[in-house]
């Protein structure tokens, strides 16, 4: 196969811009490269692709031609693997197109898995699920704290810390929530309840009666996330320390316990700001 040749990007595009002047500094720089030659990167974070959309990319694709190149790394000779842009490269083998202008950059196989993910989650465009499991992957592949992680890809913390905490929910609910039946709002609802029963069922009903994120709320808060067949004794005992929490956390304390001894103590916060004064607190206990 031939070197990859330098290209118009798109119809019209070449009149103002000269790819061949073109650099991004470094080993990278763009070219147009042959989609026969380009394969998928298999750590992509994105695993599904919608079809109506990806139509509607192509038929721009076919008008405009591809304005934003794609990213790549060369593998072999020739051959290429897509560190970011493969709905663009399939897109544009709907549209017809044989070649894609693209930045080829030489980035090693930790460095490409990194670069893939990181740059997936900036664009905002994976669902709550697919974050969730990059910024996952990445804590586990890179040892990155919540911390770390957050400045890598310009979250707070506690946007980290609010993903993460959706693995925990049951299959059937993350299932929902990447198919977009709940949004993140009912999904942090849903994940406060520590009752898996409980969370299904209230899902279901979110499903069947489409109640708005601040009514589930509401249920998970209350009697939905009250384990069946519990009491709660008179907590007054626990005032002087409720007080003394809430007065430590800034935040509303509450402290519930059944008669058979178990019970949890719920703090309560309002944004995320209010919850990494919060996690700053217990970081200094």
């Amino acid at each position: 196969m031939a070197a990859p040749k330098k290209n118009a990007l798109g119809r019209g595009l070449g009149a103002l811009i000269q790819l061949d002047d073109v650099q991004t500094g470094g080993s990278s720089q763009i070219s147009e490269v042959a989609l026969s030659d380009i394969e998928a990167n298999p750590n992509q974070p994105r695993k599904n692709f919608d079809e109506e959309a990806l139509s509607e990319l192509a038929a721009s694709i076919k008008e405009l031609g591809v304005v934003q190149p794609v990213t790549l790394r060369e593998i072999a000779k020739g051959k290429y693997q897509i560190i970011s842009g493969e709905r663009r490269c399939r897109a544009s083998k709907m549209a017809g197109l044989t070649t894609i202008p693209a930045y080829i950059k030489t980035v090693d196989d930790e460095a490409l898995m990194e670069m893939a993910l990181v740059e997936n989650i900036q664009r905002e465009d994976l669902n709550a699920i697919e974050i969730a499991l990059s910024y996952q992957r990445l804590i586990d592949d890179y040892k990155f704290t919540q911390e770390k992680l957050g400045e890598r890809v310009g979250k707070k913390r506690a946007t980290v810390t609010n993903y993460l905490r959706l693995l925990k929910l049951p299959a059937e609910i993350q299932l929902g929530l990447k198919a977009g039946k709940i949004d993140m709002g009912h999904a942090r609802a849903l994940v406060s309840i520590d009752d898996p029963a409980t969370m299904i069922k209230l899902y279901e009903d979110t499903l069947k009666h489409g109640y708005s994120v601040r009514k589930l709320e509401e249920l998970a808060s209350g009697n939905g996330n009250k384990p069946k067949g519990s009491k709660k004794e008179d907590i007054s005992v626990y005032e002087p320390l409720c007080k003394k929490l809430s007065s430590l956390f800034n935040s509303n304390v509450k402290i519930s316990r059944s008669d058979q001894g178990s019970g949890k103590i719920t703090l309560n916060f309002k944004n995320d700001d209010q919850l990494e004064s919060i996690m700053s607190i217990l970081d200094r206990l």
